[in-house]
């Protein structure tokens, strides 16, 4: 899905080395990705490839030892609030209730605290959150509170945001509902996503393109177009074509799990 033309993010040729005393470690040798105005763009392969790293340099929180990062069409060199940053754990400050937590990126981008409140009580509901504004975040259920984190992500209605693993740590049966909802809530929200999962179905549900890297030193093994319609619902994992996307996709970890590829061998179709 695509609301819009150009590229929201274009990584070229990032490459990402870190030296300690026990010597240097390629994390990433090569990775080539887009995405465009409103797609959902997930990044998958083996643990410990690199997944993470692309994304901390995207943030800005690491810089690449090589390749640039591109945002809206332009190079970006300080990219720190560029956009914005979901990590694995939901990262609720205990000390601030819901709705302090979820404004906190507009009081610091400048905001009163009362204007903050107006501007995200709106969403609250939408998010499942209406009866919970007070709240603190240890009242919350684990769903609830990934998904007042996401509210605090988007929050400042940034154009890219970064989602690492954000349904991980949950079960089963609250990640398939938090999955539809977040699929749902995207649409309306017109927010280009970054995503890194392990979970072949929620990249399946949820991306418009999957790119599957191969072992560390992260390269770009294949890139999937999933051309499922939307907006996607619980039934329509039991679909054939799911079910075939899901195959392929594996099939695609599988040989990306040992494979070693040259630059450029695997690039996104063009337009």
């Amino acid at each position: 899905m695509s609301t819009g033309t150009g590229t929201a993010l274009e990584v070229v040729g990032l490459a990402k080395s870190f030296t300690s005393d026990q010597g240097t470690v390629q994390a990433v040798r090569r990775v080539d990705m887009s995405a465009r105005p409103g797609e959902l763009v997930t990044l998958i392969g083996p643990s410990g490839c690199g997944k993470s790293t692309v994304f901390n340099v995207v943030a800005g929180l690491e810089q690449p030892s090589a390749g640039e990062v591109r945002i809206g069409g332009s190079v970006v060199a300080d990219r720190l609030g560029a956009s914005a940053y979901m990590p694995q754990r939901d990262a609720l400050l205990p000390w601030r209730r819901v709705i302090d937590n979820v404004t906190l990126p507009l009081v610091l981008a400048g905001s009163s605290p009362a204007a903050a409140r107006r501007q995200v009580e709106p969403l609250l509901r939408r998010f499942g959150l209406g009866d919970f504004a007070r709240a603190w975040p240890w009242q919350l259920s684990g769903g609830m509170r990934h998904r007042a984190a996401f509210l605090r992500t988007v929050a400042a209605e940034p154009g890219l945001a970064l989602l690492d693993e954000p349904f991980g740590a949950l079960d089963g049966i609250t990640r398939a509902d938090l999955q539809q909802w977040l699929s749902a809530v995207r649409a309306e929200l017109g927010t280009t996503v970054g995503l890194v999962t392990h979970d072949v179905a929620e990249a399946v549900f949820l991306s418009d393109v999957v790119v599957v890297l191969t072992a560390r030193p992260a390269e770009v093994a294949a890139v999937l177009e999933v051309d499922l319609p939307r907006p996607r619902e619980a039934e329509d994992r039991e679909r054939a074509s799911f079910g075939d996307l899901e195959r392929r996709l594996r099939h695609l970890l599988r040989e990306a799990s040992w494979a070693s590829v040259g630059p450029g061998a695997a690039e996104r179709p063009p337009d």
